[in-house]
């Protein structure tokens, strides 16, 4: 009866616990179920907006935008059959009068509208709309999506394009939802455009009473009870805050919301009685066990020797209380000592964690500096691009009036070219993504080539005819270049450049007379972002990379650099130090070719100045140009003639450069297409990207004449 009186107040605890629980967890599962049917509603938006965007690049297509309707029925039919849910666009005027379906020959005559309310909206209101779903002339079950065209002449066009309702059935299907559950995507008319069971049987049929009375109820978004149209009770969560006023249904059977509750409460209940009958056993037992009470306080104590845990049982014996209060107090002993250690342990894993995580964090923000320096080598190509260009543009024209200005602004872009291609070494280097392509290289002549090219300078040169070393000869030049330009910058009247050669070394030596450098600089020259003190005006200019990318390529070459200065406006003197290699045998020359042949030439340029100018050279050099904006300008203009040569830029607002350049073999049929990339992403993966893309050639922005004249040169 005591056992009995004991287990009540738990027993009455433990269910109000678990009705409790239970109820918590049926509030959480419809809210679970709300935020699936807002995550369907917002997954369905970005279907739709996805497809209003391609719309939207559609309808600025130069044919539709000079009115040519049979040349933009080709394009749009294009698109369409590119999309495997569309079963094609059609082309509406301001009156709503159909001018084409690509689902039918151009010219076709069309007598009627579907879902003609949508039409009239998007004319009244030039905004997207996604239409009713409905069943066509052959029975396959669609929905419009229609969009506002004004042409460049302020004339207004619709674009709509029928989907079937199997795209919006593959977004149901990504779904993660509960077993059973039932999920579905309804149009603004509420009729069913896709459903996790039984779609072809339900495909545009309304909501049942119990729903509609639901939605009535609770207003634009809300959970309820509702029956499916199979008849099956389900608690129904739905949300119609879509932005094109469609609606997103997730219901689940109603037992499986309240059977765990009721399971549990069983499950605890039978826990209860056989609680109470143990305890009653025990209990008519504990008298019986009396005397076993001194064997368990000897294996308590062995127990407390092993490092078990010690367990007691009491008694009323004043002897045995008091053995087994010793024995308490150094299990408690013992305890203490295992928490002192445990907190030990955590401590060391928690630094262990903090290093981990201090990893990821330097991991992750190398990868962003990364993806930033890419970014911005791009982003700072792209309008030095069309400045080079123009450049090249007004050399051709030789006007001797600009040729001083001319030089300036040369010089001006090259300096700030050399900055970004500096900007991305160093992040290759600190990457370890920077590699050289070796081979064997006569460094004298690489020496004489670049004394030769440097502009603005006084320079002496010695050097032999000719030694050999293992290298990167792009690479190497960069070295050279790099000590000139700093030269240059630090004021130097008249630099020596000498290179010689010992029985195991090659020396180069560069020694100028500009402002020297102090003992603190030369300790650190070499490390990145260093630089001698200058005023606000910072009449060197440059970031402090070059002497740190020439340690660097140095190194990789296996060779090694140093610097020094008797000191400040005292000059200073740089020596590069190469291991020597065999002389490579002779390889004849190739015989040129001269004359330029005029070319069909495609270019495809969203920068709308880059594109212009660069259009103008080619011309200049014999081509013939057309240019587009945009992906699907691109494709258009190839249908109309194909090109001998297309030099596509990578990003284009419609389509990337990649995706492009595949749709133009595809096109292209077999004929001989040659697709050059133009682009300011110039990092090693972006160039074997291009070329698994199946370009012929990549070109890093800004494209000068000889680049241009490279992608227009003939393939053998």
């Amino acid at each position: 009866m005591l056992t009995a009186i004991g287990l009540l107040p738990l027993a009455l605890l433990g269910a109000w616990s678990i009705h409790t629980v239970s109820e918590f967890q049926q509030r959480e599962q419809e809210r679970l179920m709300l935020d699936l049917a807002r995550a369907l509603s917002s997954a369905a938006d970005a279907e739709l907006d996805g497809v209003v965007s391609t719309l939207a690049s559609l309808g600025r297509a130069p044919s539709l935008q000079q009115g040519d309707l049979r040349g933009f029925y080709n394009v749009a039919s294009a698109l369409a059959q590119s999309q495997p849910d569309w079963l094609g666009v059609i082309l509406t005027d301001r009156d709503g009068k159909v001018l084409f379906r690509t689902m039918d020959a151009y010219g076709t005559p069309v007598t009627s509208v579907a879902d003609p309310d949508s039409l009239r909206a998007v004319l009244a209101t030039r905004e997207p709309v996604a239409g009713r779903i409905a069943r066509g002339g052959r029975g396959r079950a669609a929905f419009p999506v229609r969009v506002a065209v004004t042409t460049a002449d302020s004339a207004l066009y619709t674009l709509t394009a029928v989907i079937l309702p199997d795209r919006m059935m593959r977004l149901v299907e990504r779904q993660q939802v509960p077993h059973g559950a039932v999920t579905t995507i309804r149009d603004s008319g509420r009729a069913v455009v896709a459903r996790s069971q039984n779609q072809q049987g339900t495909v545009g049929l309304p909501p049942s009473a119990s729903l509609t009375e639901l939605m009535r109820l609770t207003g634009a978004e809300g959970v309820g009870r509702a029956r499916t149209s199979e008849g099956q009770e389900m608690t129904t969560a739905y949300t119609t805050l879509s932005r094109f006023g469609w609606a997103a249904v997730v219901g689940r059977p109603a037992e499986q919301l309240y059977s765990a509750g009721l399971q549990s409460l069983g499950v605890y209940g039978a826990g209860i009685l056989v609680s109470l009958v143990m305890c009653i056993v025990l209990a008519s037992l504990l008298s019986r066990r009396l005397v076993s009470t001194i064997n368990a306080l000897q294996h308590s104590a062995a127990a407390l020797g092993s490092g078990a845990p010690l367990t007691l049982a009491p008694s009323s014996i004043t002897e045995i209380e008091a053995i087994g209060k010793e024995l308490v107090q150094a299990e408690r002993q013992r305890s203490e000592h295992e928490r002192e250690r445990d907190q030990l342990l955590a401590s060391l894993n928690q630094a262990l964690s903090s290093h981990q995580a201090a990893l990821a964090e330097a991991r992750q923000a190398g990868r962003a500096k990364d993806e930033f320096l890419a970014v911005l080598g791009h982003e700072l190509r792209n309008p030095l691009s069309p400045i080079v260009t123009s450049l090249d543009l007004l050399d051709r024209r030789d006007d001797p009036s600009s040729r001083k200005e001319r030089a300036m602004m040369r010089r001006q872009v090259q300096h700030l070219r050399r900055l970004v291609d500096d900007l991305l070494d160093v992040s290759r280097i600190s990457s370890g993504k920077f590699e050289l392509e070796s081979q064997v290289v006569n460094l004298a002549e690489v020496v004489r080539h670049a004394v030769a090219v440097a502009p603005g300078q006084r320079l002496t040169l010695a050097a032999p005819v000719a030694v050999w070393v293992m290298g990167d000869e792009s690479r190497l030049t960069q070295v050279l270049n790099n000590l000139l330009s700093n030269a240059e910058r630090f004021g130097s009247s008249a630099t020596q450049v000498m290179l010689t050669a010992d029985a195991h070394e090659a020396r180069l030596v560069v020694i100028d007379n500009g402002i020297g450098m102090s003992v603190e600089l030369l300790a650190r020259v070499f490390e990145p972002f260093q630089q001698a003190p200058q005023s606000l005006a910072r009449r060197t200019g440059g970031l402090g990379l070059g002497l740190a990318i020439v340690r660097q390529i140095v190194d990789l070459h296996g060779g090694r650099v140093s610097a020094s200065s008797p000191g400040p406006g005292e000059g200073s003197r740089f020596e590069v130090v190469l291991p020597l290699t065999a002389q490579r045998a002779a390889v004849p020359a190739l015989e040129g070719t001269d004359g330029v042949t005029s070319l069909q030439v495609l270019l495809v340029d969203d920068n709308v100045d880059a594109a212009s100018t660069c259009g103008t050279l080619l011309e200049l050099m014999g081509h013939q140009v057309r240019v587009a904006h945009s992906a699907a300008g691109a494709l258009a203009l190839l249908w109309e003639r194909k090109p001998d040569v297309a030099i596509l830029d990578i990003g284009l607002p419609d389509m990337d450069g990649y995706a492009l350049a595949r749709a133009m073999r595809e096109a292209a049929s077999g004929a001989p297409l040659r697709l050059v990339a133009l682009t300011g992403y110039g990092q090693k993966e972006d160039i074997e990207r291009a070329y698994e893309a199946d370009f012929d050639l990549h070109l890093t922005k800004p494209a000068t004449l000889a680049d241009l004249q490279r992608a227009t040169a003939p393939v053998a």
